[in-house]
């Protein structure tokens, strides 16, 4: 039967105050799909349903193929702000924006960061087995570290890395910036100091962060020569994408002795395989990619992205969240 309604996709993992924003509206038809559903099931859903003109996305990729499927897509937006599982460049062909979430997850995401860096630093996995297992006596033989006095580089100085940063300095901690794309003025405004070039960075930090997206210019941003010019002392932490650390030459580094520990999020597969052998080190912690979906992020992404959809269909998409501004008037 004929609708006047715009028909939404909205993945299973948008939560009720999203929801419910859409809801609101009478003009709105909801559409649920599983956050991993295959490519093949998804298409076949898009053609099930078409025309489709909005699409909230989790981890699914959209590109080419659903576009053609949709029929008549309007906007397509991430809950989150990775789109690496998007091709933005078929999307600006058509003129439809794709949004993203903005700031919503930016407190979680440099929280995580930091929790890593203090749960690195403090050796918080050996303290609690030592405790566990009886050792007591041991514990100075493995003294923790403090983050007081000490250099961090963070790579990416945008919505994460900015407060990532703030959260450094209340630690009183000295703060390197490695972004191209922001001057030197702006990073120095924060209280930070410019890291014009990342090789001549790497050796002073005794923390390195990485806040930057994933793109052709960062894949593999962090490779063997790279990890080298890092101290042996060094923690590495990556709360970005996976496939901006070389895994293979992180393992290397790791169980050589010439990198200290590291904090992964992210991996270069995900799912990553099991057994993995990051995973057999101790020296290493590792997260299910959750450092931007805590319970208060999600809530907050899924309002963004409701706001997001709502904002494009009725022409004006909210300019800041719009990564390919090329579509815009």
């Amino acid at each position: 039967m004929a609708t006047n309604k715009k028909k939404i996709f909205i993945t299973e993992s948008m939560s009720l105050p999203g929801r419910a924003l859409l809801r609101e509206r009478d003009d709105i038809e909801l559409v649920e799909f599983p956050n991993l559903i295959s490519a093949a099931d998804f298409k076949a859903l898009l053609l099930e349903h078409a025309p489709v003109h909005g699409v909230a996305l989790g981890a699914t990729r959209f590109g080419e193929p659903e576009l053609e499927a949709s029929k008549d897509m309007k906007v397509v937006t991430r809950i989150g702000v990775g789109y690496d599982a998007v091709d933005v460049a078929a999307l600006s062909r058509r003129k439809i924006p794709l949004m993203v979430a903005g700031s919503a997850n930016s407190p979680s995401v440099a929280e995580q960061a930091l929790f890593m860096m203090l749960t690195l630093a403090k050796r918080a996995v050996e303290m609690h087995a030592l405790v566990k297992e009886g050792k007591w006596s041991t514990r100075l033989g493995k003294l923790p570290y403090d983050l007081f006095g000490k250099t961090v580089l963070i790579v990416g100085f945008g919505r994460i890395g900015t407060r990532t940063a703030k959260r450094c300095l209340a630690m009183e901690m000295n703060v390197l910036i490695y972004d191209p794309y922001k001057s030197a003025e702006e990073i120095k405004a924060a209280g930070c100091e410019t890291a014009a070039d990342l090789d001549a960075a790497l050796p002073r930090a005794d923390f390195v962060s990485i806040h930057c997206p994933k793109t052709p210019e960062t894949v593999g941003m962090f490779n063997a020569a790279r990890l080298k010019r890092m101290k042996p002392s060094a923690y590495l932490v990556n709360t970005a994408r996976g496939g901006i650390v070389d895994e293979a030459a992180l393992y290397d580094a790791l169980s050589s002795g010439k990198l200290a520990g590291a904090g992964l999020d992210v991996f270069e597969q995900e799912p990553p395989s099991v057994p993995h052998s990051l995973f057999e080190l101790p020296n290493v912690i590792i997260a299910p990619h959750v450092a931007g979906v805590t319970r208060e992020a999600v809530d907050r992404m899924s309002e963004q992205t409701a706001r997001n959809i709502l904002s494009a269909l009725d022409g004006e998409p909210i300019r800041q969240n719009v990564i390919n501004q090329d579509v815009l008037g």
